[in-house]
């Protein structure tokens, strides 16, 4: 007889969820991959920062780093959120994981809705010069990852669905949960990159 608070199939036995440690050697490599492109945006941003006589566009004074900031919070506290669902769902508590997992796919929505709200505000486009180029490319990809992050998310969130999906291990949301805190801490160096450096220059 299973516990009432996890949603498992009936004659299910303990240990349904298997905790296994698949090798994830390989998704790890991929993020390491990740991290030098990220690496190479973020040394070419600060080269042509120092370089460029005129970085802002004219008429620009600076960003405005309010709701950017927020978002952060938002983007980084979704990460503690994806943590407490790996946790319910190594205890075998689906619901628990599906309802956690549900909240970290919306606060990274939440994040997206608000780059979006931010990009319709800017002085300045794509064309605008150096800055409005690398700033565009920079946030843009970083929000094509969360956006992907979620999409996994959602992947992750119907399989728990399946009767026995789990049964043979958790590596799928654990490389996802990886995914999402790589994406988090980009999110963090970007912030002081672009918002914080050009407050302080």
């Amino acid at each position: 007889m299973t516990s009432t608070n996890v949603d498992l199939p009936l004659n299910h036995e303990p240990g349904h969820i298997k905790h296994d440690g698949h090798n994830l050697t390989g998704f790890i490599i991929f993020l390491c991959s990740e991290s030098i492109i990220f690496l190479a945006f973020f040394v070419g941003y600060a080269l042509l920062k120092i370089t460029s006589p005129e970085w802002l566009p004219e008429g620009v004074e600076g960003l405005e780093t309010r709701m950017p900031l927020i978002n952060t919070v938002i983007l980084v506290s979704s990460s503690f959120v994806a943590y407490f669902a790996e946790r319910y769902l190594h205890k075998e508590n689906l619901w628990g994981f599906r309802a956690m997992w549900l909240l970290t796919m919306a606060m990274g929505s939440y994040f997206v809705y608000g780059q979006y709200v931010e990009w319709s505000e800017l002085a300045f486009s794509l064309s605008s010069g150096v800055f409005g180029g690398t700033f565009y490319l920079l946030t843009g990809f970083h929000g094509l990852h969360v956006i992907t992050g979620i999409l996994l998310m959602g992947l992750m969130l119907a399989r728990s669905f399946r009767p026995n999906n789990y049964a043979k291990g958790e590596m799928g949301v654990t490389a996802v949960s990886l995914f999402w805190h790589f994406v988090d801490v980009i999110w963090i160096i970007l912030y002081v990159l672009i918002y914080v450096w050009q407050r302080t220059s």
